[in-house]
């Protein structure tokens, strides 16, 4: 009898979910570590906001380039194996970036830091899709996502807390050694793959097919979800910093990193999507998040700092409801090609997290916090029309 994926409640089941959790845990605190790092990484090397931010795009380009090999090589040798590899990599040039002694050799070091990092989020979805059962997947995505909030979070506070008083290189080290814990819990924790059949034969015409076949019908759509979005996302995080240890708030840079908390709201809704989606269909819930995190940045044009935090709490929350339905759509729809699916849509996914987020800090020097503001909600509002397109009717759920 075929492998059917492992059932909820079950010790598998939970063991999945754990390790899934530590590897997003581990890969996006070393991405986002030096966000919350920023404005010390331009005082230190007497650059601009928007040139210390490359210090960001770079590792998310690397990880952008590096989706798609890494997932290929995930259908040969399995996708636990990736997940193993990537992350102790990551781990070690992450403690190599602390050696470097310009900025441009930082930002050289990051770039391969996310290539290593792309073997994560190009295999863990279809790792999940491999091993849990499919009534299970909308709820264990949510799960893994959470684990991605969660990692975020986690880098960037460590790192400002630590960076500030004792520089940016110590921040980065204390980041790198939390990651390398989380990666020795994914090899404890992460069965042994069982719903995995290796694909040993491929060639660059197989594989054309097999993108050919993840780019067929709408998928372009959940695709573009993931490129806008994101890229506003990163946009609000890399400035939002500068904005506040500027006059008139004056907060410094650990205080100014607690603005991170608010990850903790996407914490919970990429969770929660899962039963949202189960409920009113992943193109209602879609659209509703998307609207949920433009109003949201919409009050961060406020000069109240209480009210722009709350504002930051309901962008994030909207954002990462809306990721965690986009990344657990794209494996569902596309059966046939999942790793190529879902590392297409990690492809654009940080590919607008790199030059949209970089992008949008030149407004930001010349007319302030609005422009950002501006360009993120018009990202947004071309998101919820293309989502607007997405079929009203999902096979797995029996509605949008």
């Amino acid at each position: 009898m075929p492998f059917a994926g492992h059932e909820p409640r079950t010790p598998a089941y939970r063991g999945m979910l754990l390790a899934l959790f530590a590897s997003g845990v581990a890969t996006f605190s070393q991405l986002y570590a030096v966000q919350g790092l920023l404005p010390v990484i331009s005082n230190d090397f007497r650059i601009t906001s928007s040139q210390a931010a490359l210090a960001v795009s770079s590792a998310t380009l690397g990880l952008a380039l590096a989706v798609t090999p890494w997932a290929i090589i995930s259908d040969r040798i399995g996708r636990r194996r990736v997940i193993c590899a990537a992350l102790v990599a990551s781990v070690l040039l992450g403690l190599l970036s602390t050696q470097s002694p310009t900025f441009e050799s930082l930002v050289v070091i990051r770039f391969f830091e996310g290539i290593a990092l792309a073997g994560v989020p190009g295999s863990a979805l279809a790792f999940l899709v491999d091993e849990v059962s499919p009534r299970a997947v909308a709820v264990a995505s949510g799960t893994y996502i959470s684990g991605t909030t969660l990692g975020g979070l986690a880098g960037r506070l460590v790192a400002s807390f630590v960076g500030e008083p004792a520089g940016w290189r110590w921040g980065i080290a204390a980041v790198s050694i939390m990651a390398g814990l989380a990666t020795l819990f994914f090899l404890l924790k992460a069965p042994a793959a069982q719903g995995f059949a290796p694909i040993r034969d491929q060639n660059l015409k197989a594989i054309a097919a097999k993108f050919g076949q993840a780019l067929r019908g709408k998928m372009i759509l959940v695709y573009a979800q993931g490129f806008l979005l994101m890229g506003g996302f990163v946009a609000v995080y890399n400035y939002l910093a500068f904005r506040l240890e500027a006059p008139p708030y004056l907060i410094p840079s650990s205080l100014a990193a607690l603005v991170f908390l608010a990850y903790l709201s996407g914490t919970y809704t990429s969770v929660a999507s899962g039963k949202v989606v189960a409920r009113i269909g992943r193109r209602n819930t879609l659209r509703l998040s998307i609207l949920c995190s433009a109003a949201g940045l919409a009050l961060t044009l406020a000069g109240n700092l209480v009210v722009i935090v709350a504002g930051l709490l309901v962008f994030t929350a909207g954002f990462f409801a809306a990721h965690a339905v986009a990344s657990g759509w794209v494996p569902v729809l596309a059966s046939g090609a999942r790793a190529q699916a879902s590392s297409l849509y990690n492809l654009l996914y940080y590919v607008g997290s790199s030059v949209l987020g970089w992008l949008i800090g030149i407004p930001f020097m010349h007319y302030g916090w609005g422009s950002v503001v501006l360009s993120v909600v018009v990202l947004q509002a071309v998101a919820m029309v293309l989502a607007s397109f997405l079929s009203k009717r999902d096979p797995s759920l029996g509605k949008a």
